[in-house]
């Protein structure tokens, strides 16, 4: 399925809404608070992530960002949101299912982060459920798949709540902060999805 951009900014006019907040693609317009929650989050954010260039939170990266994450959406490729509490359109974080697969696989790879002040109050566990439903209902896939740190008890236990199993540790999987990682390994199927 291929959700077509709008002329405007290249990113499809989609929201997918849930009880307290909702997912939509990130628009120029975004750039600032985007840059000021990251900014904020810094400290919090880095030791899961990779490293961040030094231009990461310009303008111009955010543009850049957002003209590749049009092409991943036309490409069918990779489908990138930021969350919003819907009470009054905070940015709290960040979800997308990349890495798309089709043909005999269907399935992608789900990523998400979290500002520091929305942490542990269960906005991402419903934004990762938000996007596990787009995955198989909207864009009809078979297997939604994520990683984790080992350490990352906190994401460990959100992927674990919303019906992820954990099938294996990948081996130095990702580069975080600089240095190889392992990963625990997690997957959810469209037949045993709960909603």
């Amino acid at each position: 399925m291929r959700l077509l951009p709008n002329a405007f900014a290249g990113l499809p006019d989609v929201v997918v809404p849930g009880p307290r907040l909702f997912l939509r693609p990130a628009r120029p317009g975004d750039w600032k608070p985007w840059a000021a929650l990251r900014e904020q989050s810094r400290s919090f954010l880095v030791p899961w992530e990779p490293l961040w260039p030094s231009d990461a939170l310009t303008r111009a990266a955010f543009i850049r960002r957002l003209r590749s994450q049009a092409q991943e959406w036309r490409d069918d490729e990779a489908y990138s949101f930021l969350a919003f509490r819907a009470e009054d359109e905070a940015l709290i974080g960040g979800i997308a299912l990349s890495n798309v697969r089709r043909g005999v696989a269907q399935m992608a790879t789900m990523g998400y982060w979290v500002g520091e002040p929305y942490a542990r109050r269960g906005y991402m566990t419903e934004a990762a459920r938000l996007a596990v439903g787009f995955a198989f209902q909207q864009l009809a896939l078979h297997r939604v798949e994520a990683a984790c740190l080992p350490s990352n008890e906190p994401s460990r236990r959100l992927l674990l709540r919303i019906g992820f199993q954990q099938e294996g540790l990948a081996r130095a999987y990702l580069r975080i902060a600089g240095q190889w990682h392992d990963h625990l390994l997690f997957a959810v199927l469209r037949e045993e999805w709960r909603g």
